[in-house]
């Protein structure tokens, strides 16, 4: 074993990696609401990506830390790839392009329980030169009717030379076999993280993405991606950890939706939050939220910037 410190001062400890273990990273890429962040959470055997019935949901490079036997795949879950419409939908777009350059592996992920569509084929024509193995995940495969659509989308892997692997992320089936492919395509390689860990982000961000996840849940078009969490304090004590959140919106009618009638909203927010915060830290939580309005900070680089999200390198 190595003992490695990190920039915080945080020391861990890290094994050396047997000879033939392989690892590396795996960008998980496609259109909005194709089940990449369900997947991530299914292969890492916990939930570190929020999902939601809204496109978009996922907005920051996350990664999803998997350690076997034989590799480590650390696999990073990016936005939805679409026409973007204001600042933030820009920043998104780009790191989603950044991922794709940046990773080992590309594994491209589609809904195939409907047909082969534009979206897809922007994607495909990103991935054009890219000279990492890319694998063309047929995700949804429980939603898939008959007859099925499978050829069209085999058809655009042969002639691209990708591989194909079919699965329900949901559900579990494939979700082996197509792991199996990911560490067949990966070179041999060093641990880079501790084997116990399942993200590297940290636990204020994943506390932030958990609130967020709930407003999407509740609120669905009423207030879709006009929402920001700042997680303003973190106060442990023996028994029990407070938390205090702001949610930033753009809009006064958009506060009150969040309120709801006499705070009914924000009591329902509150409590589904809290239950799954509870789940992460293994502990009892109070948490304490409040509506910010923040207009057009969606267009404010500055606001961006302040919420967590810009362009990575």
């Amino acid at each position: 074993m190595t003992e490695n410190e990190t920039t915080d001062g945080w020391v861990s400890s890290i094994p050396v990696a047997p000879e033939g273990f392989k690892s590396g990273f795996v960008g998980i890429i496609g259109r909005p609401n194709v089940g990449k962040s369900t997947l991530m959470n299914y292969l890492v055997g916990q939930k570190v990506a929020i999902t939601s019935p809204v496109a978009q949901t996922t907005r920051n490079r996350l990664r999803g830390i998997l350690t076997t036997p034989e590799a480590q795949i650390i696999f990073v879950d990016t936005p939805g790839i679409h026409k973007p419409h204001h600042q933030l939908g820009e920043v998104l777009v780009k790191n989603a392009r950044g991922a794709i350059a940046s990773v080992d592996i590309v594994l491209f992920l589609v809904d195939c329980s409907v047909e082969l569509g534009g979206g897809d084929r922007f994607i495909v024509n990103l991935l054009t030169d890219i000279k990492s193995p890319v694998i063309l995940g047929l995700n949804k495969a429980d939603q898939q009717g008959y007859p099925s659509l499978d050829q069209d989308y085999i058809d655009l892997a042969e002639s691209q030379g990708w591989t194909v692997a079919k699965f329900s992320a949901l559900t579990g089936e494939g979700v082996e076999p197509l792991q199996a492919t990911l560490i067949e395509n990966l070179e041999p390689g060093p641990y880079y993280y501790p084997p116990d860990l399942v993200t590297d982000q940290p636990e204020r961000f994943i506390m932030g993405e958990l609130i967020r996840e709930q407003i999407l849940l509740h609120t669905r078009e009423e207030v879709p991606h006009s929402v920001a969490i700042a997680i303003e304090r973190v106060q442990e004590e023996p028994h029990i950890t407070r938390v205090s959140a702001a949610i930033n919106v753009e809009r006064s009618s958009q506060k009150g939706i969040l309120i709801g009638k006499g705070g009914t909203m924000l009591k329902t927010v509150g409590s589904a939050a809290r239950e799954q915060i509870q789940k992460l830290i293994e502990g009892k939580v109070h948490l304490e939220l409040f509506v910010k309005v923040q207009p057009k900070w969606r267009q404010s680089r500055t606001r961006l910037a302040e919420f967590g999200y810009r362009v990575e390198e």
